[in-house]
């Protein structure tokens, strides 16, 4: 510290000597500071992005930030993410029932429980695909009547619900095996024959009699759980001595959940640039704004920038089994409608200037706002909707200026590869289109 001192004082005292005035004693003027900020401002990273989509964000970024002349700092530019397989890999909300079931963690008694379990879900059998080991149909009736049994068992044995039992013993018992398997399957039956608009909000009915605070502490367990578990399919089936109703089920998920730090890297270099940062996701906004706002997984939005399902409350923040009264089912169209509703009118009315998304439920948000510049796809290989413009994303692949471009993934490691193309979950070789 004292040699510092020294050379410093050296320093200064040959500039006076020789009629120079210190670097410090001349001002910037206004116009020079701000050119300086400008060029200091943060660049995109590089990271294991696709060069040329690491080229359009970057060029979007030039154009509209702040180093823009025409930006206006009262009606800012903003982009608008999805959450599950966009911002992370696999789904939060998806994850947060998979560790409710392993670990048993519910505020339900029986009676309610049961309620809660058909809530409109509609009778009768699920889609063709949805069947029994030996190949019979199951209806709503009969695999629900069967989970609702093991649930009682549980609930009277299991410590952690009314009884004695440790959740090591309980969980090897035959009434948790069929009831895993069957609720797993259930999430998957619902989704896959009757859509969002019935699945989506079922999940999240099982949070009932929670506080948000419980959701918030819970969600964080089931994230962390999610981030150090391995990423691997995972299949069980029922036992044959529980058929029950609905007969032996089998079912494989894939687990883990991972986070994607190019994109956590981009919302902050968004956001340093002068471009607001939204999430719109199809989850809960309870669950997700742990992942998006807690500051250990880097991704620093505010909570108040989550938007995503939501339940009733009562007057103590607790959960009740209904949705919102006049709140948005936030995918599809109801992406759009959110935003129009509760985001442009903070920002002069605009649409969104940016907007990611992976998957069928982002494609109303990415193609209905003409205000929207570029559009991220996370490629996943999907069919239907995203799978046009994921096409169209190809198309533009060598044009100066792409409305839409890709980024592909890892599904095995969940990290992100320097390539449009993704390698699926147990192949070895990236695609850049499903193969049909």
């Amino acid at each position: 510290m004292k040699k510092t001192n020294v050379l410093l004082s050296v320093g200064l005292s040959l500039s006076l000597m020789l009629g120079a005035a210190p670097a410090f004693a001349a001002p910037l003027s206004t116009a020079a500071a701000t050119q300086i900020a400008q060029q200091q401002l943060q660049l995109l990273d590089k990271g294991k992005w696709a060069d040329k989509t690491h080229a359009a964000v970057q060029k979007m970024i030039d154009q509209y930030g702040v180093k823009s002349p025409n930006y206006k700092a009262d009606k800012k530019p903003y982009a608008v993410f999805d959450w599950d397989n966009t911002s992370i890999m696999h789904d939060t909300q998806e994850a947060l029932l998979i560790y409710q079931i392993n670990h048993l963690i519910f505020k339900l008694t029986p009676e309610e429980f049961a309620k809660v379990l058909v809530m409109n879900v509609p009778k009768g059998p699920f889609a063709d695909k949805y069947k029994t080991v030996d190949g019979k149909a199951i209806t709503m009736e009969n695999v629900s009547a069967d989970i609702i049994s093991d649930y009682k068992y549980l609930y009277e044995n299991y410590k952690g619900l009314k009884g004695k039992k440790s959740l090591e013993e309980v969980t090897k018992s035959d009434q948790f095996i069929d009831f895993r398997t069957k609720m797993y399957f259930l999430y998957e039956a619902i989704n896959g024959s009757h859509g969002s608009d019935v699945g989506y909000p079922w999940v999240l009915y099982f949070l009932t009699n929670m506080s948000v605070d419980e959701v918030h502490e819970l969600a964080e367990r089931s994230n962390d759980y999610g981030l150090g578990d391995s990423i691997r399919k995972i299949n069980y089936t029922s036992p044959k001595k529980l058929s029950g109703k609905a007969g032996v089920i089998s079912v494989t998920y894939t687990s883990g959940l991972r986070l994607s730090p190019e994109v956590a890297s981009m919302m902050n270099t968004f956001r340093s640039n002068g471009i607001d940062v939204y999430v719109v996701s199809a989850s809960m906004k309870e669950v997700v704004e742990v992942f998006a706002s807690n500051p250990k997984y880097g991704y620093n939005i505010p909570k108040e920038n989550v938007i995503g399902m939501e339940l009733e409350k009562d007057a103590k923040s607790v959960m009740q089994p209904v949705y919102k009264k006049n709140w948005y089912k936030t995918v599809y169209g109801g992406k759009t409608e959110v935003i129009k509703a509760e985001i442009a009118k903070k920002h002069g009315g605009n649409g969104p200037l940016f907007i990611g998304g992976d998957s069928n439920g982002d494609y109303e948000m990415m193609t209905q706002f003409p205000d929207t510049k570029l559009v991220l796809i996370l490629n996943l290989l999907k069919e239907g909707n995203i799978g046009k413009v994921s096409k169209q994303a190809v198309d533009e692949m060598n044009r100066p200026n792409p409305k839409y471009v890709l980024q592909g993934r890892d599904e095995n490691t969940g990290m992100w590869i320097p390539t449009e193309s993704t390698i699926l979950v147990g192949k070895t070789k990236a695609e850049l289109l499903p193969n049909k």
